[in-house]
């Protein structure tokens, strides 16, 4: 049977490393398809439901492109909006009656355990398009393409994940799988938003984090540096969220210490914790990265429903 053939994607630490490589692979495959320069009709006849009870820009659109690159067909909703969920519809019978519809789902929604719930009640595969505070293994594996691709390797390098490291999901997933890829981690943050001592703990497992708040004491060791925005949706006093906005803006003057080879990754959107003017320079990896969703979802759909 093919690698992934109706697996669900809900957490990145239920994928086994050899996983992860195949998805890089059949995306590095992919990337022609993805630009436009080539046509491909593999995922023709088959549809996704695309299920977004949470704002979303890149995550959605690049599974609808991804589908759409490969010849499928997209259903599906972009907010609860004008759905039965606003008459009081369950999750369960929204991804049942989805599950009748299409062949895979992809799901975001803002409570953490939501896919897994989902996973529970549909009969095809149901992918994380990102749960509250929880898991988003889907960007993680464009994460670790991204690194890979840029710097040629993820072992050994030193990455710093900055910002909202509490309640940001895509750096929840990423730091478990960059350790388990024997990453070097710098945990950069306030210290009401650190990173929670549950991941911590995971990533012990296998490399023992550097922990600050000041980015300027490490920048001059990093290699990759992971920005976030700290994220207001998620507070829940917005006091506190006065307290830390603002607090990290990456400019010229920062890159200007870094190594002449260190990229800045993000994975969008941003505030102002990345000035403008960092776009136009060598280490701006942000665009790169949002574009690399795309192969990396052709991938894993073309994997999950076994024509790969």
């Amino acid at each position: 049977m093919p690698m992934l053939k109706g697996k669900d994607i809900v957490s990145i630490k239920e994928m086994k490393e050899e996983e992860i490589e195949a998805v890089f692979r059949v995306a590095d495959e992919m990337v022609p398809i993805a630009r436009g320069e080539e046509r491909s009709d593999l995922l023709h006849g088959y549809v996704l439901a695309s299920l977004f009870f949470e704002p979303s820009t890149r995550t959605r659109l690049s599974f609808e492109a991804a589908m759409q690159r490969l010849g499928g067909g997209v259903i599906g909703f972009s907010s609860s909006a004008g759905t039965s969920v606003e008459k009081g519809e369950t999750l369960a019978d929204t991804v049942r009656m989805a599950d009748g519809y299409s062949d895979v789902i992809v799901v975001r929604h803002p409570y953490q355990g939501a896919a897994r719930l989902a996973a529970e009640f549909a009969e095809h595969p149901v992918i994380n398009a990102g749960d509250g505070a929880g898991q988003h293994p889907t960007q993680t594996l464009l994460d670790l393409y991204t690194i890979k691709k840029e710097m040629g390797k993820i072992g050994g390098l030193n990455i710093g994940l900055l910002g909202d490291l509490k309640y940001g999901r895509t750096v929840h997933s990423l730091a478990y799988a960059l350790a388990r890829f024997r990453a070097n981690l710098y945990f950069i943050s306030p210290d009401i938003l650190r990173m929670p001592r549950h991941i911590v703990r995971e990533v012990e497992r296998y490399t023992r984090p550097y922990e600050t708040s000041d980015i300027n004491e490490v920048i001059g060791d990093l290699d990759v540096l992971y920005v976030t925005r700290i994220q207001k949706e998620r507070f829940p006093d917005p006091a506190e969220y006065r307290k830390v906005a603002g607090s990290y803006v990456i400019d010229l003057d920062l890159l200007r210490r870094a190594k002449d080879t260190f990229i800045v990754m993000h994975p969008l959107p941003r505030v102002n914790e990345i000035s403008p003017e960092v776009d136009k320079t060598k280490h701006a990896k942000y665009f790169v990265q949002a574009f690399n969703g795309v192969p990396v979802r052709m991938a894993l759909l073309a994997m999950v429903l076994g024509v790969r």
